[in-house]
C-alpha cells in the first residue's frame, strides 16, 4: 500500500525563506502560484511576453511578473509550469545557466526529465509536485479550505532534503490537506501518458464518437444519440468518482447494471487489451515521446489537422445546440 502524507508530515519552514519562481501562469501556474503565495511563500512569476493574457492576469492577481531569465536567476526553487513541448527549449535558453548548487528544479509532470529532454546539473535537487486535478480544481479546493490530492517525486536529492521540499510545497498548495502519495518521475510520466491516451482522453473520446455514430447510422435522432452516449457519461463518471465502480452499479437501474456487466466485455475485450499493451510499450520505450517532440518541431501539422477535422463532426454540432438547453435563461 502506498503511504499517504498529510499536513502533519510536511513543514513549510523548509522552504518559507526561499524564493519560489513559477515559470508560466497558465492553468496550473496560476493556481499553484496563488495558493503558495497565500500560504506565506515568497513567489515570483516568470513570463515570456509582457503583452500576453497570462501576464495581465498575473498582474491582476497581485504579482509583478519578470522575465523567465530573471525569475530563474532569483529563484531558489524554479518551478516549470509551461507546456511540455516548450519546456526543454526554455530551460536550455533561459534557465539552465542560472542553475547553481543548492537550487531546486521542480515540475508537475515528469515528461522532460524522464525522457531526458532536460538534463539538470547533478548538484541541484530535482523534484515533482503533481496535483491530480486541473488548475481550476487546485485553486477552488484551496479557497474552500481543503485541497486536491497530489503526487510527489524526487529525481535528484543533492541537498538531502529534496523530499522535504516537495512535501512542503505540496502543503503550500493545499495538497497535503487531501493527501499526497510518493511516486517516481518514471511512474508518474508513463502512467499519466497511458491514462490520457487509452482511457481519459483518447479512449473515452473515441468510445463516445463511435457509439454516437452507431446510433445515428441506425436511424435514431442525433439529439437522442447525444444524450445517451455523451451527455449522461458525466453522471456515470460522477458516481464512479464518488464511491467507485460498484457504487455506480448500485445507483443505476437493474436493467442498466445487467446490460452493462454482460455486454461491456464485448467492447473492451482481449483485442482491446492488446492494443493497450502496445500503447504502453510505445510510452515506455520513448517512441511516443520522440513522436510528440517531432510533431512539435514540425509545427504540429498532424495535430492541427485533426483539430480542424473533428471540430466539425456531427456530434460536436449537435452537442453545441443541446448544451444551450442547460443554460438558465434570464
Amino acid at each position: 500500500m502506498a503511504k499517504i502524507y498529510y499536513d502533519e508530515d510536511a513543514n513549510l519552514s523548509v522552504i518559507n525563506v526561499k524564493t519560489i519562481s513559477v515559470i508560466g501562469y497558465g492553468i496550473q501556474g496560476r493556481a499553484q502560484a496563488l495558493n503558495a503565495k497565500e500560504s506565506g511563500l515568497n513567489v515570483i512569476v516568470g513570463l515570456r511576453n509582457e503583452n500576453s493574457n497570462t501576464y495581465k492576469q498575473a498582474v491582476a492577481d497581485g504579482f509583478k511578473p519578470v522575465s523567465i531569465e530573471e525569475a530563474a536567476k532569483k529563484g531558489d526553487i524554479v518551478h516549470i509550469l509551461i507546456p511540455d513541448e516548450t519546456q526543454a527549449d526554455v530551460y536550455e535558453n533561459s534557465i539552465k545557466k542560472y542553475m547553481k548548487k543548492g537550487n531546486t528544479l521542480m515540475f508537475s509532470h515528469g515528461f522532460n526529465i524522464h525522457f531526458k529532454r532536460i538534463i539538470p546539473p547533478t548538484n541541484i535537487d530535482v523534484i515533482m509536485v503533481a496535483p491530480k486535478s486541473p488548475g481550476a480544481g487546485v485553486r477552488k479546493t484551496y479557497i474552500e479550505g481543503f485541497g486536491t490530492p497530489a503526487l510527489i517525486a524526487v529525481y535528484q536529492n543533492a541537498s538531502g532534503k529534496a523530499k522535504d521540499k516537495a512535501l512542503a510545497f505540496a502543503k503550500a498548495i493545499g495538497a497535503t490537506r487531501a493527501g499526497v502519495i510518493e511516486t517516481t518521475f518514471q511512474e508518474e510520466t508513463e502512467t499519466d501518458l497511458f491514462g490520457e491516451q487509452v482511457d481519459l482522453c483518447g479512449g473515452t473520446a473515441e468510445l463516445i464518437k463511435s457509439s454516437f455514430d452507431t446510433l445515428v447510422k441506425a436511424g435514431y435522432q442525433p439529439e437522442i444519440a447525444y444524450f445517451e452516449t455523451c451527455h449522461e457519461l458525466k453522471l456515470i463518471v460522477d458516481l464512479i468518482q464518488e464511491g467507485g465502480i460498484e457504487n455506480m452499479w448500485n445507483k443505476v437501474s437493474n436493467t442498466a447494471e445487467y446490460g452493462g456487466r454482460t455486454r461491456g466485455k464485448r467492447i473492451i475485450n482481449e483485442k482491446t487489451r492488446e492494443r493497450m499493451k502496445e500503447i504502453l510499450g510505445e510510452i515506455q520505450s520513448g517512441e511516443f515521446a520522440d513522436e510528440w517532440v517531432n510533431e512539435c518541431k514540425g509545427g504540429m501539422k498532424n495535430l492541427n489537422k485533426m483539430r480542424e477535422e473533428e471540430a466539425n463532426i456531427q456530434i460536436e454540432k449537435v452537442g453545441a445546440g443541446l448544451r444551450k438547453m442547460f443554460i438558465k435563461k434570464k
